[in-house]
């Protein structure tokens, strides 16, 4: 089993960033397939962005693309995501994920583990 804490959110003003990171410990970080995931008051949780066990892959989801970058550093147990021109509809609570599936997976049941969340709120 695996535990994932994160942390980096806050308040932010629009076309601001933020950097989110996600400390793992338990069993080896590095047998886990991160993923990050969002959800807003009243809706469903979305898929953000993924990243393959090894770094070397990654998968965004189209309302994030080209303003968010995940990456993960195995030695540190730590994925992160960076989020660039925040958006008032960035504005959410942030999860990460570990799950054991191949590939990336982008939907929340094919993950195994999950932080507590983190908010982001993004000011207009």
């Amino acid at each position: 089993q695996v535990q994932l804490v994160e942390s980096g959110g806050g308040l932010v003003q629009a076309g601001g960033s933020l950097r989110l990171s996600c400390a793992a410990s338990g069993r080896t970080f590095s047998s886990y397939v991160m993923g990050w995931f969002r959800q807003a008051p009243g809706k469903e949780r979305e898929f953000v962005a993924g990243i393959t066990r090894s770094g070397g892959g990654t998968t965004y989801a189209d309302s994030v693309k080209g303003r968010c970058i995940i990456s993960r550093d195995n030695a540190k147990n730590t994925v992160y995501l960076q989020l660039n021109s925040l958006k008032p509809e960035d504005t959410a609570v942030y999860y990460c994920a570990g799950g054991l599936r191949i590939g990336v997976p982008t939907t929340s049941p094919l993950y195994n583990y999950w932080g507590q969340g983190t908010q982001v709120t993004v000011s207009s």
